[in-house]
């Protein structure tokens, strides 16, 4: 009996050792060890940790009725203060700069004049009143404060076409709390899609969509402003026709007012060509690649924090994981990377690297496609052919560009927008005669 019990202490603590081992190698989850280290035995912080307040709205203070983050900060200071912190987002990259070929392909556009990279949340309406590209109408202001949002939904599509000074000087707030939540409570983290063409493109569609990701999609969207009232809008019905291909296909398919056929932003001078300019497409890339499976846009940008007082919360400074140690223990759950900051700039830098060679393919044809139209040797019906290449080779090298993970989202939805990009380039120069 003796024997059996040295033999049973001995399978025990062997049990125990290889379980050890077992977390310390990180197959329990990288994270655990985390939070272990930092916070005692309490284990990952999670929604469940969350003790969500059963509450009314207060009272709006705002002029147009919504209830601003300030109306709230009572309720959940934690939140409303790490929404202002977004205001340390603050640094400003010039791509016309960091890449002098975009002057060239967006000839004719306004991002041709003014193109800088995104900041926080709290410059919103200071950087569409500065920004150096044409905003006439209302329409402009469509993802920039939730006074805007409020204003349509009161009145309709003919918010859009109002004056954008006029409109610009009764905004309050910056992207804040009705921008998500309306002017609902919150209560359990409840979302509320405040945006009108949502649910207009989508209908029924939307809900196939997790809540927390159509959220941000609202905004972080390739969309267009329509031909006849200039409504902001999603060029497509569900998710199954988000890939690039398929916006190719509707914006070459809608019907314009004149009766022409195909949708474009501009014509480029010179080239002649109809072009596209997409916008920031980081819901549709998101969406189609392996992170949608698992992930939210909120597991990966806005941590979960325990305040002094033990209340647990999703922060809202909106931040990259590789900027956070909380959410970038999350990536390593699936990630077997023992430096997932260098793992994840190395994708960036290939993407940046083949968005440069495209972006220079891009500029090239473009002056071989002028050169051509000015020497008047080819037919219209040839040139239209090229133009029709031209057309949709920026496409789908600007949607690729203008998302703003450099395929931290989708590495491989970014490689084959610019191989695509790329072999329409050279489909477009062997018919030049390149």
């Amino acid at each position: 009996m003796e024997k059996r019990n040295q033999v049973l202490k001995l399978v025990i603590s062997a049990l125990i050792v290889a379980a050890v081992a077992l977390l310390l190698s990180g197959l329990f989850g990288g994270d655990i060890l985390y939070h272990m280290k930092n916070r005692g035995d309490l284990g990952p912080l999670s929604r469940e940790d969350i003790t969500y307040l059963d509450v009314d709205a207060p009272t709006p203070s705002s002029k147009d009725g919504t209830v601003n983050a300030q109306d709230w900060s009572e309720i959940y200071p934690y939140i409303v203060a790490t929404m202002g912190a977004n205001k340390d987002n603050s640094y400003v990259i010039s791509y016309l700069e960091q890449d002098p070929y975009l002057v060239d392909i967006y000839q004719g556009y306004g991002f041709a004049k003014d193109y800088g990279s995104a900041r926080g949340h709290e410059y919103c309406l200071e950087d569409v009143a500065k920004t150096e590209r044409p905003h006439p109408m209302a329409n402009c202001l469509t993802c920039k404060t939730p006074n805007f949002t409020k204003l349509v939904n009161d009145l309709g599509v003919s918010a859009y076409t109002m004056d954008f000074a006029e409109v610009l000087a009764k905004m309050e707030e910056n992207v804040s709390c009705y921008s998500c939540h309306g002017n609902d409570p919150g209560n359990a983290g409840k979302i509320t899609i405040t945006h009108s063409y949502v649910t207009k493109a989508l209908g029924a569609n939307a809900d196939a969509i997790d809540p927390s990701v159509l959220s941000c999609g609202q905004c972080h969207i390739e969309y267009y402003f329509t031909p006849t009232d200039k409504e902001t809008m999603m060029p497509y019905s569900g998710k199954d026709t988000m890939t690039p291909e398929a916006i190719l296909d509707y914006y070459n398919n809608m019907v314009l007012p004149d009766g022409t056929v195909g949708f474009y932003d501009w014509e480029q001078p010179g080239t002649g060509t109809h072009m596209l300019k997409a916008q920031h497409p980081e819901m549709e890339t998101f969406l189609f690649g392996k992170h949608a499976g698992v992930l939210s846009c909120a597991d990966c940008h806005m941590p979960m924090e325990m305040a002094d007082d033990g209340t647990v919360y999703h922060s809202h400074v909106l931040v990259s994981p590789l900027e956070n140690e909380t959410l970038l223990s999350t990536c390593a759950q699936c990630h077997d990377e023992p430096d997932m900051k260098s793992y994840v700039r190395r994708i960036q830098e290939r993407v940046t690297t083949r968005e440069t060679e495209v972006g220079n393919k891009l500029s090239a044809l473009k002056s071989a496609l002028t050169a051509a139209v000015d020497e008047g040797k080819m037919s219209e019906d040839e040139l239209n052919q090229v133009r029709t290449l031209h057309r949709e080779a920026q496409w789908f090298f600007d949607f690729c560009y203008v998302e703003n993970a450099e395929g931290a989202h989708n590495s491989d939805l970014a490689f084959r927008c610019l191989d695509t990009s790329e072999a329409k380039i050279a489909e477009a120069m062997a018919l030049l005669g390149q």
